[in-house]
């Protein structure tokens, strides 16, 4: 991990060498090094000798510890707000802080993640004793999900380093059999935010990171996979599933290939051959990702939905970067559909249809209405939107179970691929669009 430190270091007029490497080693074996902080503070006693050298060594920190470029004359703020680590971070904590916190707080709360080190932590917890007075099979009645506990700046560590790693792998799986929601702030649970042994944004020395970014560098073992974080797949869509849901939407994604000629390597291996150039081509991939969604958000069979929908979308447009159209309709689409959820913004539905037949397109709603709704204009606007749109589904919140007992769900789905607003749905969706080539 830094054995190119003190070149990256002296890039930017700073003082590094093998030494740099050496004297923080030895921090680390007396134990002063335990967090993503603590080695910016070390290292800084050990770099920056005068005032001047604070600036640089700012930005071969953030540069070579969190891949963050800070450019002449650009804030901190800036470079951060701009970051792939920054973004990655924010999704991963976005249940720890909510979607309406101000950009310039979640700054500040990366920045308080990213500089926290055992000299902020004020109480060190005996993880044994923690560990000796829990047990891993405790029901999941929801009492340790404390999300005001997550919020706060973590004041206090738990240290599991006299555990070995088989015990806490053992336990850790008692505790997965038995939890069924997310929680933070706590000290059992497979969460966020907490001094549980398990999980990631807390304070837990040699505990095991389970997803998340990471950066408090406390971790014995990461363990990325997404089950550990129990979820229904096959409950309608909610707050507890929307990341599940969002990670099978991923699946749109469209790569294609284009082919390049590299001018350069042309030149050198034309050079090399003594004078034999021979065009070297390069494919560059492009990833795009174009979608239309179509929210039926009238009535109050729809009511409960509409939210955690819009959650789940908006999450999708902040975590890639795309083209995706929302648009409204009430029960059913005849001629038209709103841009507004209040449904006072008309636009005509030969615009959608005269749009890029590579879109994707997710209408989402119960289907469930008065059978005279659905009138011949109504089914022929169905009929052009799967022309025009091969990769299209609907997403119906309703128990799969009631379908059958629902005229225009039946009418409906003979028109239109539907699926159950599910993860397990999203997901059967996606991979059917996928094959339609």
């Amino acid at each position: 991990m830094f054995a190119r430190l003190p070149e990256h270091f002296r890039t930017f007029g700073l003082p590094a060498d093998v030494r740099t490497i050496l004297l923080l080693q030895k921090s680390m074996q007396r134990g002063l090094v335990k967090t993503l902080g603590d080695i910016y503070t070390v290292l800084r006693g050990i770099i920056v000798k005068e005032p001047s050298m604070m600036g640089p060594y700012t930005r071969a920190y953030y540069d070579y510890f969190l891949n963050i470029d800070i450019q002449n004359g650009e804030t901190l703020s800036d470079a951060i707000a701009r970051s792939n680590t920054f973004k990655a971070w924010r999704d991963d904590n976005l249940d720890r802080f909510g979607d309406d916190i101000d950009a310039e707080d979640l700054v500040n709360k990366f920045l308080d993640d990213v500089h926290l080190t055992t000299y902020d932590i004020n109480e060190i917890i005996n993880g044994r004793e923690l560990w000796d007075n829990d047990q891993g099979n405790i029901p999941d009645n929801d009492l340790e999900s404390d999300d005001t506990i997550a919020r706060h700046k973590l004041d206090r560590m738990a240290d599991y380093s006299d555990l070995s790693l088989e015990e806490l792998l053992k336990r850790m799986q008692e505790v997965l059999d038995q939890q069924q929601s997310k929680h933070s702030g706590g000290s059992h649970w497979i969460g966020t935010g907490g001094i549980s042994p398990y999980g990631h944004g807390g304070a837990a020395k040699d505990g095991l990171r389970v997803g998340g970014t990471g950066g408090g560098k406390m971790a014995r073992k990461v363990l990325n996979d997404r089950k550990y974080f129990p979820v229904d797949l096959d409950a309608i869509l909610n707050d507890n599933n929307v990341d599940a849901a969002l990670a099978a939407l991923k699946g749109v994604m469209e790569e294609s290939a284009t082919e390049h000629l590299d001018v350069k390597k042309t030149i050198n291996s034309g050079l090399k051959r003594g004078g034999l150039f021979i065009p070297e081509i390069t494919n560059e991939l492009n990833k795009k990702l174009q979608v239309i969604l179509m929210i039926d958000n009238g009535g109050y069979s729809m009511d409960p939905y509409v939210k955690v929908i819009q959650t789940l979308f908006k999450k999708m447009k902040t975590r890639f970067a795309h083209d995706l159209e929302t648009y409204y309709f009430h029960n059913t689409i005849y001629d038209h559909v709103y841009l507004n959820a209040q449904r006072t913004k008309r636009v005509k539905i030969d615009t959608i249809l005269a749009k890029n037949p590579d879109y994707r397109v997710f209408l989402i709603g119960d289907a469930s209405m008065a059978p005279y709704e659905i009138n011949r204009q109504s089914l022929e606007t169905y009929r052009n939107l799967k022309q025009q749109f091969k990769k299209i589904a609907w997403l119906n919140p309703e128990p799969q179970k009631y379908w059958r007992h629902t005229f225009t769900i039946q009418v409906i789905k003979e028109l239109i691929d539907m699926y159950p607003m599910t993860p397990k749905g999203i997901e059967e969706s996606v991979r059917e669009m996928n094959r339609k080539k």
